[in-house]
């Protein structure tokens, strides 16, 4: 589907008005470094658009036409000598599908005229209070312009992001190929890092070499700060300091994602630094895998967003039990959520051009949205039982496991697209010791 395509979709599902979806700002890293730029999803979902100081404006004709202005940074030779291309007005048109494009700096100019045929107002607002600001200020002038008439102080205002998020959590063909590209790219380099690892390495050198695999095979950027988390590390949750030594004795639970075309992978394997799993180790790797395991059973159309999670819980609190961690029956342990001191986070997210998604799981009612084909998501189990915790079995303090893989859904079931990164234990101890 085209991004014009997308956009008479939205805009037919809105109605009539006009949707205003400004670009992301660049954001300072420290001192005059910027942070590296990605524009906003939804952005670059409607149109492609990847440049800042960018504004989408679109309005139906019919329920086959549209209109669409870009306002975009104009070509200027002496900042691109600094800081790179612009597209610039011109490529806007040419290249993204823009019927009129148009200066940045012309667009408050312009609002007022735009707004003038219009009753309605798709804009998301809280984003950026200059922004809205200026908007308000928008709706002041018109309605002193018109105060003859007596006109409202201002159009309807709709936010448009519940609908947009309703179209991308079904993914169409070109979305489905770049997730599957991500998540071999992915695949492909996680298995390299299990491969690399040895004890004496830091974190950041498995870093490394899962990050360079990442951009050889084509993606330039990560999809989020990939997680290198060894030891006691890996009980917490988003660790990113990735500094620390390893050694024979720790696991290591790496949590990494490729990003292709703006879509990402998402991809979660704890394996033995010494290649060889302890026999603690192995009793809670076992119970995480069969949790995965279950709970990508529930993945099929039709079935509640929500049951793999309660599938993954049921399989977690019997773990717990057999660990020598909880007492009591499983039914009634889960009830009560015995298990969420080490098992806290939920099973599964949408994925897409986010590493979190967006998209609802649940309906108006507040019952779980159903499983479509078309929709992506992540299954990741985990286990974490920090070092400090006197309330387990002293062998399995220090020990955090998560497994994750990325799935679509299908007519007929689920594909995982990260099957190609060993979890098996026996085939994850051999891919350890095959880089030996």
């Amino acid at each position: 589907m085209s991004h014009s395509d997308r956009l008479q979709k939205l805009l037919n599902k809105l109605g009539d008005g006009l949707l205003l979806l400004p670009a992301t700002k660049e954001s300072l890293r420290n001192g005059d470094v910027h942070h590296e730029y990605r524009a906003s999803s939804d952005l670059l979902y409607l149109s492609g658009f990847p440049q800042p100081e960018a504004l989408l404006v679109a309005w139906r004709l019919s329920n086959k036409t549209h209109r669409c202005l870009l306002f975009v940074q104009p070509s200027n030779r002496e900042r691109e000598i600094w800081e790179g291309r612009r597209i610039g007005v011109r490529g806007a048109v040419r290249d993204y599908g823009a019927d009129e494009a148009y200066p940045i700096t012309e667009f408050w100019q312009r609002l007022p005229d735009l707004l003038a045929a219009q009753t309605r107002l798709f804009c998301t607002l809280g984003c950026d209070e200059d922004f809205d600001q200026r908007l308000f200020r928008v709706f002041r002038s018109l309605a002193q312009r018109n105060r003859r008439r007596a006109p409202a102080a201002h159009p309807e205002l709709i936010d448009p992001k519940p609908a947009i998020a309703e179209l991308r959590i079904i993914k169409d063909a070109a979305e489905i190929a770049a997730l599957e590209s991500a998540a071999r790219i992915s695949a492909a380099a996680h298995l390299h890092a299990m491969q690399v690892a040895k004890p004496g390495m830091n974190e950041y050198q498995v870093q490394a070499a899962l990050e360079e695999r990442f951009r050889s095979q084509g993606s330039v950027r990560n999809g989020y700060p990939s997680i290198v988390a060894s030891g006691n590390n890996a009980c917490i949750l988003h660790y990113t300091e990735n500094r620390r030594k390893m050694s024979a004795k720790d696991l290591l639970l790496l949590d990494a994602g490729a990003e292709v075309d703006h879509y990402t992978a998402d991809i979660t394997r704890t394996w033995p630094v010494g290649g060889q799993f302890s026999p603690a180790q192995r009793a809670v790797y076992r119970v995480v895998l069969a949790a995965q395991k279950a709970a990508l059973r529930m993945v099929q159309p039709g079935k509640p967003c929500n049951a793999p999670h309660r599938s993954a819980q049921r399989v977690i609190t019997k773990g717990l039990v057999e660990l020598g961690v909880l007492k009591g029956k499983p039914q009634a342990l889960m009830a009560s959520h015995a298990y969420k001191p080490w098992f806290m986070h939920g099973t599964s997210h949408w994925l897409g051009m986010d590493v979190h998604d967006v998209g609802a799981y649940e309906d108006e009612r507040g019952r779980p949205v159903n499983f479509r084909p078309g929709m992506a998501l992540t299954i990741e189990p985990g286990l974490y039982f920090d070092a400090r915790d006197q309330a387990v079995p002293k062998e399995l303090r220090g020990i955090g496991v998560r497994i994750e893989d990325d799935l679509l859904v299908t007519r007929t079931g689920h594909r995982v697209l990260s099957s190609d990164v060993p979890k098996e234990i026996r085939e994850v101890e051999a891919a350890c010791l095959s880089g030996s």
